[in-house]
C-alpha cells in the first residue's frame, strides 16, 4: 500500500507540517506526548511532518523517530525551564533554511510557554507560510509574570491563522488573555492510547485500598493539598496506602510528612517515572487522586480512568469537561472537600458500586482517540490553507493592535534579516530534502 493511499481515497490534500516547541523528547510531559502522537497519526494519514526543537544535552542535529519522523535538535542553549532565550533574530537563518529545505507549508507551534514555537511561527509567517498554535495550559491575569506572558502571547498570536485549545475553559482563557478572536479558536482535546493503558485488577491488593498519585511535584499540581490529605487520612484508615509517582521541587514536602508522621508503611514515593512505567503503577491502585490547582486538560486522569481506577479530582479549569460524572468525583481545591471525595469513593468500592474496569477502558477508548483528534486537526489545516497571504504592511497593521509599538521594529528587523539572508544564501541554492519512505 503506497504512502498516499489513505489520502487518495478521500481526495484530501497532503500537508507538509512543521511542529515546533521547546518541549519534546527526551523531555517527558503532556505537551511532548501530544506532539509525538499527533505527528505519528498525521504521518499514518499520508502527511509529511518534521519537528523543530532545541538541543537536549548531547542530542544535537537530526534524529529519526518511529515512522521516519524527522526531528531537528537545533544547537541552541536552554535559558530557563527548558525554554530558549527570546532573541527573535539569532536563529532566523537556521530556521529559514530548514523551512525551505523541507518545503514546509504549515508551521504548528505548541505551548504558550515555548519561546521557540513563537519564533518559528513568526519567521514562517514572514516567509508566507500558514501558522497554527496549540495552547496546552491555563494562565492567570493578576501577577506580574502572568501580565508579561499574556502580552507576549498576544503579540505572537496577532498574525496566527488559527489557534487550538484542549478544552472549552482553555479556549475562554486564551481568547481573554491573548485577545484572539473567538472564531479563530477551535477546541480539540488531548487523547490517550487506551490500548497501552489497559486494566489489570489482579495487581490490586484486596486487603487494602490503594490511592495512586502520578504527577509532577510542583506547586501548580497542589502538592500542599496532597501532603495535607495524606496527613489527615493515614492515621484514620489503617487499610489505606498511598503510592506517589513523580518528582519535582516539592518532593521534600511529601518526604517530610512521611518521615515526621512515621508513614513509611503506608506512603510509597517512587520518584521520577518513565511514561512506559506509568501504567504498571496505575493498575495497582483503586483510586486515582489529582489535586491540581489549575489545569486546562488533565491527561493523568484519563490514563487512570483507562486503567479502571476511580478518579477523585479538584474541580478546576477544564477538568469537569474531561470525564463523565459516573467516572469521576469532583471536589473543591481544599483538604476537607478532597478527603470527603476520597471517602465517597472508598464507600462505593466497599459497596461494589463501581464500573467494570474494562468497561471504563472501552469508554475512554471511544471518547479519546488519536486518529479522531488528527482528523479534526486536518480540518483546521484545510481551513487555513484557504487564507490569503498577507503582505508585510498588513502584517504590521495586525501587530499594531497589540499596543506594543516597539514590537513592530522587531518584526521589521526580522523581515530585513530574512531579505539579507536571501541575498547571501539564495533559496534556489538550498537542496530540497528527500522524503523518507518506509
Amino acid at each position: 500500500m503506497s504512502k498516499h493511499t489513505e489520502l487518495s481515497r478521500g481526495k484530501k490534500k497532503r500537508h507538509v507540517i512543521c511542529m515546533t516547541s521547546d518541549f519534546f523528547y527526551p523531555n517527558t510531559g503532556g505537551v511532548e506526548e501530544h506532539i509525538y502522537n499527533l505527528a505519528q497519526c498525521l504521518i499514518k494519514r499520508g502527511h509529511k511532518v518534521i519537528i523543530i526543537t532545541h538541543s537536549y544535552g548531547q542530542r544535537v542535529g537530526i534524529r529519526y523517530l518511529t515512522a521516519g519522523l524527522k526531528v531537528y535538535y537545533l544547537p541552541i542553549k536552554v535559558f530557563y525551564a527548558q525554554c530558549v532565550l527570546p532573541t527573535m533574530i539569532c536563529n532566523i537563518a537556521l530556521v529559514r533554511y530548514i523551512l525551505i529545505r523541507e518545503c514546509i507549508e504549515i508551521v504548528h507551534g505548541h505551548s504558550a510557554f515555548s519561546v521557540l514555537a513563537h519564533e518559528v511561527s513568526i519567521i514562517g509567517k514572514l516567509l508566507g507560510l500558514k501558522t497554527v498554535f496549540t495552547d496546552h495550559s491555563l494562565f492567570g491575569f493578576a501577577d506580574t509574570s502572568a501580565v508579561l506572558t499574556n502580552k507576549y502571547l498576544q503579540m505572537c498570536l496577532c498574525e496566527c491563522d488559527h489557534c487550538i485549545c484542549v478544552s472549552h475553559t482553555g479556549k475562554e482563557n486564551t481568547v481573554l488573555r491573548a485577545k484572539v478572536k473567538a472564531h479563530k479558536v477551535s477546541v480539540i482535546p488531548n487523547a490517550v492510547d487506551a490500548y497501552s493503558f489497559t486494566p489489570d485488577p489482579s495487581q490490586r491488593d484486596p486487603k487494602m485500598i490503594t490511592i495512586v498519585i502520578v504527577s509532577r511535584l510542583v506547586y501548580r499540581k497542589g502538592v500542599d493539598l496532597m501532603a495535607a490529605v495524606i496527613a489527615d487520612m493515614c492515621p484514620r484508615y489503617p487499610n489505606l496506602r498511598f503510592i506517589v509517582g513523580g518528582d519535582g521541587p516539592k518532593m521534600w514536602l511529601l518526604q517530610e510528612v512521611r518521615e515526621r508522621k512515621g508513614f513509611q508503611h503506608c506512603v510509597t514515593l517512587l520518584g521520577s517515572l518513565k511514561h512506559s512505567e506509568v501504567r504498571n503503577v496505575l493498575v495497582k491502585g483503586d483510586i486515582f487522586l489529582n489535586t491540581s490547582l489549575t489545569e486546562a486538560y488533565c491527561m493523568a486522569i484519563v490514563e487512570a480512568a483507562s486503567c479502571g481506577l476511580k478518579v477523585v479530582s479538584t474541580r478546576v479549569g477544564g477538568i469537569p469537561e474531561v470525564l463523565p460524572e459516573r467516572m469521576i468525583y469532583l471536589t473543591e481545591p481544599n483538604v476537607g472537600s478532597l478527603v470527603e471525595g476520597i471517602e465517597r469513593a472508598m464507600q462505593d468500592i466497599k459497596k461494589g458500586n463501581i464500573l467494570c474496569p474494562f468497561e471504563c477502558n472501552k469508554i475512554v477508548r471511544h471518547m479519546y482517540n488519536w486518529m479522531d483528534i488528527t482528523r479534526r486537526t486536518e480540518i483546521v489545516y484545510g481551513k487555513i490553507c484557504l487564507n490569503k497571504i498577507k503582505p508585510l504592511g498588513q502584517q504590521l497593521q495586525s501587530y499594531l493592535t497589540c499596543g506594543v509599538w516597539p514590537f513592530l521594529l522587531v518584526i521589521s528587523l526580522m523581515y530585513l534579516l530574512l531579505q539579507l539572508v536571501e541575498k547571501i544564501y539564495k533559496r534556489k541554492h538550498i537542496d530540497i530534502a528527500r522524503d523518507l519512505k518506509l
